[in-house]
């Protein structure tokens, strides 16, 4: 039992994690290189990762994408520590709507000059042509799913730090509300779920006991008659 409580554990663990991984802001410093628009069909399986048409299109079984491309900084432990190299990434730019997860985006048209305004700064400019991109979901090639970008800002260069204020206030109330919700779980549990199951157990003890009583007596009526069987 303890085993498998672990492993139920472990595996909510690694659900949650994944969940919020996806679906909470990323920053990454980026040299934009290329903005694409193109006709994409989606498959059984990774239209579950892209976000609905944009607001005021119809809904079509394939429609127009935006598409950044760009030279993404490497970084350690999900963004916090930036490392002294650099990969390609592709960031569609999708509006969210009013559907989850809940950017409330409705701007992907102008992300997207934005991007490719920051496309065409040239690199001797101030700061370079170094950029934010604030962005959530993942990017696996195989399946053909990006993540969505949802913001676009200039950066002071490659070595440009993001504070993700909002992960960390969100991870903060998280926990006050884990702790909260447990400490009244466990106030309920002894004012009410605690007496209930011990007075149900009293009930259960003394129904054993009444059975094993009228059983005692069956046996010792039983035993009367087999006394007057041998006596004959």
């Amino acid at each position: 039992m303890r085993r498998l409580r672990i492993i139920f554990r472990v595996v909510l663990f690694l659900i949650l994690g994944s969940f919020f991984h996806y679906v909470l802001p990323q920053h990454d410093v980026v040299q934009i290189t290329q903005v694409e628009t193109k006709r994409t069909d989606f498959g059984g399986f990774n239209k579950w990762f892209y976000a609905q048409q944009d607001s005021g299109s119809a809904v079509m079984e394939n429609r127009d994408i935006f598409y950044i491309y760009a030279d993404r900084k490497k970084t350690f432990l999900f963004g916090l520590i930036a490392r002294d190299a650099t990969g390609v990434m592709v960031y569609r730019n999708e509006d969210t709507g009013w559907i989850w997860p809940p950017y409330f985006k409705f701007d992907s048209s102008n992300l997207q000059a934005e991007a490719a305004s920051l496309a065409r700064r040239e690199a001797t400019s101030e700061g370079g042509n170094w950029s934010v991109v604030t962005n959530y979901g993942w990017r696996i090639p195989f399946l053909s799913i990006f993540p969505n970008a949802v913001d676009v800002k200039p950066a002071t260069g490659p070595d440009h730090q993001v504070t993700p204020w909002f992960n960390i206030f969100f991870f903060i109330a998280l926990i006050i509300g884990f702790f909260f919700v447990r400490a009244m779980w466990m106030q309920l549990r002894e004012r009410s779920v605690d007496p209930m199951l011990d007075s149900a157990g009293h009930r259960l003890d003394e129904v054993q006991a009444g059975v094993a009583e009228r059983q005692g007596r069956m046996r010792r009526w039983m035993n009367t008659w087999r006394s007057k069987d041998n006596q004959r």
